[in-house]
């Protein structure tokens, strides 16, 4: 009998996949608990291994195709025969004859999965200047993940200097990390989030740091950081840097955050405005270190400096409070 094997439900509340790669091709024979294919999800890729043995009969979901879960993937066994023909009115299946599209390849998003005039003309060839190329993988999420951020949080940013004069840079983020960690108590509110009507106050200090890798921008979880020493931040920070830009860092290590910390060191600028990282209420940012000229008791000297920010959802903080927050930050940092 074939073998029809479905997206499974991968846990931590996801509730679709995307098809990052086949490991097998159609024909191929497989053992049980061979690589069978990668799913891309929460800015990370999952190997799943096939469930049965014997020949992959057909692939029914292409790499780049993002499904729910319990969508039927791939038949194992001989002589199957799982496509279904493609649910769609005549006028749609007309349309996609006059544009060159192939209803069978479409996944429909109309009732009942049928195919509507949106999805034809969406997979309809397109006219014009330069290559395209389809939003996949860690830049597909980024997509979905930033314009949620956009849509759904009125973001306010709030800037002020800080003297880096005293701080060892080869221990800015932790030092950052562990000033954040500090000063979050008193303001419960930034270490929230928004869950309907109610406001989620969190007990746990896990931060998120924005890391820039080849394939784009991720996040890894420092976890428990108000219990850590600097040099167990260092350590951490440096771990989970090089996990993200090698690809080999776990799905629970992306996620769960409750505040999150970027710097983008000598490329952060004087100043950027970093969206909020859904559904956290704040982020700070570190922007660029760098020797300037500043007033010290009445005269002209040179002190490092740099800026921090702090953008936050204005649904559940006020200016009042995130100011006083930053504030307290930098009294931190400069002591």
């Amino acid at each position: 009998m074939p073998y029809e094997f479905k997206l499974p439900d991968l846990g931590e509340g996801l509730t679709e996949g995307e098809i990052a790669r086949w490991l097998v091709g159609e024909g191929d024979d497989v053992a049980e608990d061979q690589p069978l294919v990668e799913i891309a999800t929460d800015k990370t890729t999952v190997e799943i291994p096939s469930p049965a043995a014997g020949k992959v009969a057909q692939i029914l979901v292409g790499a780049g195709e993002v499904v729910p879960v319990g969508t039927l993937l791939v038949v194992i066994g001989d002589g199957a025969t799982a496509r279904a023909a493609p649910q769609a009115t005549p006028a749609v299946r007309k349309l996609a004859k006059d544009l060159g599209v192939d209803l069978a390849a479409l996944r429909g998003t109309g009732p009942g999965g049928r195919i509507t005039d949106d999805d034809v003309r969406r997979a309809a060839p397109r006219a014009g200047e330069g290559r395209r190329e389809k939003v996949r993988g860690v830049r597909r999420q980024i997509v979905e993940h930033l314009t949620r951020a956009h849509r759904e949080v009125p973001a306010v940013t709030y800037v002020e200097e800080c003297d880096f004069e005293h701080v060892d840079l080869s221990l800015l983020l932790p030092v950052v990390l562990q000033a954040v960690a500090a000063t979050l108590p008193a303001f419960p509110e930034l270490n929230a989030r928004l869950d309907g009507d109610e406001i989620v106050y969190l007990d746990r200090y896990d931060f998120g740091v924005a890391v820039q890798t080849d394939e784009g921008l991720l996040v890894p979880v420092v976890r428990a950081v108000d219990t850590r020493s600097l040099e167990e931040l260092r350590g951490e920070v440096d771990r989970l840097a090089e996990g993200a830009r090698a690809g080999t860092l776990a799905p629970e290590e992306l996620r769960g955050s409750t505040f999150t910390v970027t710097s983008a060191g000598k490329l952060g600028g004087l100043m950027v405005t970093p969206l909020v990282n859904y559904p956290e209420v704040a982020i700070l940012g570190v922007h660029r270190v760098a020797p300037r000229p500043v007033v010290r008791e009445g005269e002209i000297v040179v002190r490092r400096m740099g800026n921090v920010s702090v953008t936050f959802d204005h649904r559940v903080v006020d200016g009042a409070r995130a100011a006083e927050f930053t504030l307290g930050v930098i009294s931190r940092i400069e002591a």
